[in-house]
């Protein structure tokens, strides 16, 4: 008796990870509007971007656009200007 394989292993593996990626970002949300300190929120912000720039290279391998990756890069890049911004600002408080 053989064991026949009736779906693809790459749209499985992909739907798979875009469902883990939703979970995290439930999560993420839920410290972004619970986080005692700023701090806190700022970095669950930068988590739910970064797993935003995993659904889109998720969703770039899914359909085969390679050219969503630039986007993906985009947003990656703004993500850590923004948190660097933000360090510098925290920086920038703790002096008196």
């Amino acid at each position: 008796m053989t064991l026949t394989v009736s779906f693809q292993i790459v749209p499985f593996t992909a739907m798979l990870t875009l469902n883990i990626f939703a979970i995290a970002m439930i999560f993420a949300m839920v410290r972004l509007l619970r986080g005692p300190s700023l701090a806190d929120r700022v970095v669950a912000l930068d988590l739910v971007a970064a797993l935003a720039v995993g659904v889109i290279a998720v969703y770039a391998i899914l359909t085969e656009q390679p050219m969503l990756l630039r986007a993906g890069i985009v947003v990656a890049l703004v993500i850590f200007v923004g948190t660097v911004a933000f360090a510098m600002y925290l920086e920038k408080r703790a002096k008196p």
